[in-house]
This record gives C-alpha cells, sequence and structure tokens, in this order.
C-alpha cells in the first residue's frame, strides 16, 4: 500500500510498482546544486538524452565520496555517449554545496547532484529506507524515451563501479541501436555480440 508520508510526491509516476524494465522511470521535479548554483530540473528536461540516476545515502558519509569520486572521473566519456548523471541523496542542496566545498572527492563533480530532503524521489524509484530517512545505493539507466533499460539496488556498505556502469550503458545503447543483437557477459565495445537464433542454441 502507498505510504500516505509521500502522497505530496512531485513523481509523476509514482504509481507505477513495481518498476519494471521497459516501463517509464517515474518522474520528477527537483532542486539541483549544479556549477556553483541551486536551479530546479524536471526529468523531461532530459527527454532525447540518456540518463544515468544514482542514488546515495546521505552527504558527509564514507563509501559515497568514493563512489561518486569514481563516478566524477567518468563523466567526461559518459557525455561523450550522450548521456547525463544525475546523483540523487536525501540532502538538501544546501548540503551539497557544502560537500563540494570540502571534499575533495566530492569536489570533482560536474554533474547536477539533485536534493530529495523528503525522499519522494528516492521513494518513488524503490530505494527509500522509511526507518533512517534515506536512499539505498540504486542505479538506473534510463533510454532517451524515458523507459528503464537497468534497475540495481543493493546494500549501503557495498560501493558501486564506474567502470561496470560505463560498460552497461554502451551495451544499452549497443542494444538499442542494434535491436537484432544482445551483448554476452563481459562485453565491451568492439568484442563481438551475439545474434538470437535456433543455429545458436546449445552451442554457446
Amino acid at each position: 500500500m502507498k505510504n500516505t508520508e509521500h502522497d505530496n510526491c512531485h513523481c509523476d509516476d509514482s504509481d507505477n510498482y513495481p518498476l519494471k524494465i521497459g516501463a517509464p522511470a517515474p518522474k520528477f521535479t527537483a532542486e539541483v546544486y549544479h556549477q556553483d548554483n541551486v536551479k530546479k530540473i524536471n526529468l523531461d528536461d532530459y527527454h532525447g538524452k540518456w540518463v544515468i540516476l544514482f542514488f546515495y545515502p546521505a552527504d558527509f558519509t564514507f563509501v559515497c565520496p568514493t563512489e561518486l569520486g569514481d563516478l566524477a572521473d567518468k563523466y567526461e566519456e559518459i557525455k561523450k555517449l550522450g548521456a547525463e548523471v544525475l546523483s540523487i541523496s536525501t540532502d538538501t542542496v544546501y548540503a551539497h554545496k557544502a560537500w563540494h566545498d570540502t571534499s575533495s572527492e566530492v569536489k570533482k563533480i560536474q554533474f547536477p547532484m539533485v536534493a530529495d530532503p523528503t525522499g519522494n524521489i528516492a521513494w518513488a524509484y524503490g530505494t527509500y529506507i522509511e526507518e533512517e530517512g534515506l536512499a539505498l545505493r540504486g542505479t538506473f539507466i534510463i533510454d532517451p524515451e524515458g523507459k528503464l533499460k537497468t534497475i540495481e539496488i543493493h546494500d549501503n556498505g557495498i560501493g558501486r563501479s564506474s567502470y561496470e556502469l560505463l560498460r552497461k550503458l554502451q551495451a544499452a545503447q549497443f542494444v538499442a541501436k542494434y535491436g537484432d543483437q544482445v551483448c554476452p557477459a563481459n562485453w565491451e565495445p568492439g568484442k563481438d555480440t551475439l545474434k538470437p537464433g535456433l543455429d545458436l542454441v546449445g552451442k554457446i
């Protein structure tokens, strides 16, 4: 049942549960801290681009700056692929700025840092921890049509890899472009893909 605490969620598709691959990603409007400014964005602003939503528990924590700094190092490569990154936590934009100003890892961030102090966005994406008011580590890749292509949510003690995230983005883009081919385990651009068919059955 929907939690009444989030009945005023600014996420247009918050009743679309459970989240499904190929379904529209829940839309939202939020404030972001970006390039030393506070602005308001809507997920629809990125229609036509690939989008990575990167939920993390909180600013001024331990694993989070290592993840975000790692992701910041891959940001130029991600942008070259026509994609945008939106990091999201249940902090305010002011906390984001303070963290950005004081952490050497977070200072590298050039992508928008989304503020979700009510937890509405995290709740819509299934990452909200009710008892703590924080988000689980959740990563979502959204295609240019606004549909979910990957969903990854796991324990907050486990840090993520920007290398693997970049690889998944590249694979998702390849499959979107060449719909008759699929990417096998550990696929990277330039490696062989597979074309599903009866001729492959039992031969892999």
